[in-house]
């Protein structure tokens, strides 16, 4: 999707002459805690709760423009772009422009999240698992072909180097939550699985209390 068609028909925008106690009433009433200064449909910037709160409310924003943000996103760009951008910056919302700085939006941050979460499978249902491994020995071919073998598609896959331990993780969202079988095929050929959740760790939970309970009550 691209970031001109998640473009928020509900947050305002701000113009130069507009004084900061405007602009934080504003931010307090659509919650966010950036708004977009616009003049003449052109971006002029991105004024912050945090920086307008240490200033004279009086002041015009025009005056303050040395500390707007230049934020923002190209219109017909992948919408992964805008989330790039927002937790670069810590935003709640990430102004999109057209070509010569034309103005054309904003997207909220929580609609970034909720598009996010449809790409990546997030909202639909199946087990996960993260398997840790060399960047090397990574096969897509070899990973899908073990997961259909036990009857099951892989709807989702994921890499992600963490910088902190050095390590290469791989998340496979699963089309079920049983996902014992594939658990074990995986361990039996020597794949290190770091994180697994699916219907099986439910059970083993409840099963687990039972037993507790069980030796409580025979004590």
């Amino acid at each position: 999707m691209l970031n001109k068609e998640l473009i928020s028909a509900t947050i305002p925008t701000l113009n130069p002459g507009d004084s900061v106690y405007q602009a934080l009433e504003l931010m307090a009433e659509f919650h966010v805690m950036q708004l977009a200064v616009v003049a003449d449909n052109k971006y002029l910037g991105l004024v912050a709760e945090d920086d307008l709160m240490n200033m004279d409310e009086n002041l015009t924003l025009q005056s303050i423009e040395n500390h707007f943000s230049k934020a923002a996103v190209r219109a017909n760009t992948h919408f992964l772009e805008a989330v790039q951008v927002v937790n670069d910056h810590n935003l709640s919302v990430i102004p999109v422009v057209e070509p010569e700085n034309v103005f054309a939006g904003v997207i909220t941050a929580t609609d970034l999240l909720k598009q996010l979460g449809k790409v990546t499978g997030a909202s639909e249902p199946g087990g996960i698992m993260v398997l840790e491994m060399e960047q090397r020995n990574f096969s897509f071919s070899e990973i899908s072909k073990l997961v259909e073998t036990n009857d099951a598609q892989i709807t989702q896959l994921n890499t992600y180097w963490d910088n902190n331990t050095g390590s290469f993780l791989v998340t496979l969202k699963i089309n079920k939550f049983e996902i014992s079988d594939i658990i074990a095929t995986f361990q039996r050929y020597e794949y290190q699985i770091k994180y697994y959740f699916g219907e099986e760790q439910y059970e083993n939970e409840l099963r687990s209390n039972y037993d507790h309970l069980m030796n409580y009550l025979s004590i």
